[in-house]
């Protein structure tokens, strides 16, 4: 798994020479140009730019990011990420309002989320607990086993999860004056929870929690010897996990209006498993790219399939192809691209001049 870098934690209150804070001034300035770019862009792009690619590429980016939590910081590679966000989705539905109103119970928004958040965070811990025990590709198949178990018992149970119908007319909340199902809003909701979440799990892999859980995923044999709990630290980070693809989960269900049974299924679990590798699973950031790229091709594939009068059914070979074409050049993903990109244009190191 790919070694993340964690940086020597600095002296927040020292001023930098520009009298600027020191975390503030360590700030890159195409963080200060891509921050301005996300908050201005509803006055550049239109309603379906942002909510189908940048609204879809933040949800799924922090669903990917989940998986890239555990890969990158843990070394557990679960497939169980986009079960959990439908999970998440489908008690939303249940417990708030939907055109399903047998089933659904009506409570308002901020009791039914909390509750679908609980549900999907506590499958999480068990499907955590069920996992951590094992390594490698038995970690994977167990995690896939969940997800193929969940589909299709949600596809045949009708008294919770309404068969494969699902649950339609799920509408986002009203809140404070603001419909968040309206284009601008729900761009800035989305884009508020993705970066929440990234600076959540950057903050958490530099805490004592995420270097304990890259010190296990380095050597867990040691760690164990010197005093940690292996176990425990390994379902917490399941738990942190679940969390954010939960609240990915019901951002989902928001922005489509409905769920079933194959916002779970096979291809969209394995459909977050490519967009995590490809963005990178060396930075938090790797997913959010990913997902874009995912988001763009899904989007415009079958356009540019159709324009080659190619059979518009056979989009996903060029979205497959794409994707194949990023890892065969980075094995690390479009960051590890950015990185070697950035190297390249780093001056080299001059030679002292000095007397041996």
């Amino acid at each position: 798994m790919t070694d993340i870098p964690v940086p020597a934690p600095a002296a927040a209150a020292a001023p930098s020479a520009s009298g600027l804070p020191a975390w503030l001034s360590a700030v890159h300035p195409a963080w200060w140009i891509l921050g301005f770019l996300l908050l201005f862009m509803p006055a550049m792009a239109g309603d379906f730019v942002l909510v189908q690619i940048f609204g879809w590429s933040f949800i799924l980016g922090m669903i990917a990011l989940s998986l890239m939590f555990l890969g990158g910081y843990g070394g557990m590679v679960s497939l169980a990420q986009m079960t959990i966000a439908a999970l998440a989705g489908y008690m939303a539905a249940v417990f708030g309002t939907s055109s399903v109103a047998e089933i659904s119970l009506g409570l308002p928004w901020w009791i039914a989320v909390p509750i679908a958040l609980s549900i999907a965070t506590l499958f999480g811990v068990v499907v955590g607990a069920l996992a951590v025990r094992t390594a490698g590709i038995y970690t994977i198949m167990i995690t896939l086993a969940i997800s193929a178990a969940f589909f299709y018992f949600a596809l045949q149970n009708y008294e919770i999860f309404n068969g494969q119908r699902g649950f339609n007319g799920i509408r986002a909340p009203v809140a404070f004056g603001v419909d968040w199902r309206a284009p601008v809003p729900f761009y800035y909701l989305t884009l508020a929870l993705a970066a929440a979440s990234y600076l959540f799990v950057v903050y958490v892999g530099r805490a004592p929690f995420g270097l304990a859980l890259q010190g296990i995923r380095d050597n867990a044999r040691r760690m164990a010897a010197i005093g940690y709990n292996v176990t425990a630290h390994r379902i917490a980070a399941y738990a942190v996990a679940s969390f954010i693809a939960g609240v990915a989960g019901i951002l989902l269900t928001w922005q489509n209006g409905q769920i079933s049974p194959g916002t779970a299924g096979i291809p969209a679990v394995i459909d977050i498993l490519v967009i995590a590798v490809v963005g990178g699973l060396g930075h938090p950031i790797g997913p959010f790219l990913g997902a874009l790229l995912y988001a763009l091709l899904r989007t415009f594939a079958l356009d540019v399939f159709s324009a080659f009068g190619f059979e518009s059914t056979r989009f996903n070979l060029l979205v497959g192809v794409a994707f194949l074409v990023v890892v065969l050049a980075s094995p690390d993903g479009l960051v590890g691209l950015w990185r070697r990109w950035r190297d390249r244009r780093r001056p080299a190191a001059k030679p002292s001049g000095g007397h041996r």
